[in-house]
């Protein structure tokens, strides 16, 4: 995923197109799809607007190709789902090229944005608190700053490059 995700990060920054769809490319738990309703109510979750058949984040980026949900699975053991939603564009993204939402289903069936902004998620093994993951957030550059849950809410806890600590350029 590491690389992978660099790449794509890249590509968007580059303007080169992937071949994939404009909406919901996911990675799904197998035999596990979700309906368009659930779509939706990810996409609205993460504050999407539909603007010309497409789920728009940015909505002030005029060459955006869409928010679509990347991935769908329990990232955190709690049987719940969770989906992380990105979208395109230096508009709103600066030179990162893409943006993102990270959201968990909630006990009564909503939705809720645990953490997003601008840059390339990447889920590390190490875990915060309920076992979430830390996040990674890369993007144009060599140290990377690494999110950790602490409860209540992902903060700033230390900057990575390729797994070992690093101090970002002032």
């Amino acid at each position: 995923m590491e690389i992978r995700g660099r790449i794509i990060g890249w590509a968007i920054m580059l303007g080169i197109t992937m071949g994939w769809g404009s909406q919901a490319h996911a990675e799904f738990p197998a035999g596990m799809t979700l309906t368009n309703a659930e779509q939706s109510a990810v996409f609205k979750a993460a504050g999407a607007v539909q603007r010309k058949g497409m789920w728009v984040i940015c909505r002030d980026d005029p060459n955006t190709s869409g928010a679509v949900i990347e991935m769908v699975r329990d990232i955190n053991g709690d049987g719940r789902l969770e989906a992380l939603v990105t979208e395109d564009g230096t508009f709103c993204n600066g030179f990162a090229g893409t943006g993102f939402q990270l959201l968990s289903k909630q006990t009564d069936g909503r939705w809720r944005v645990m953490t997003g902004g601008s840059g390339i998620p990447q889920f590390l093994k190490t875990r915060g608190a309920d076992r979430w993951p830390d996040i990674s957030i890369g993007g144009p550059g060599f140290c990377f700053p690494v999110m950790r849950w602490n409860g209540n809410e992902y903060k700033l806890n230390r900057f990575e490059y390729e797994g070992k600590r690093c101090k970002p350029p002032r």
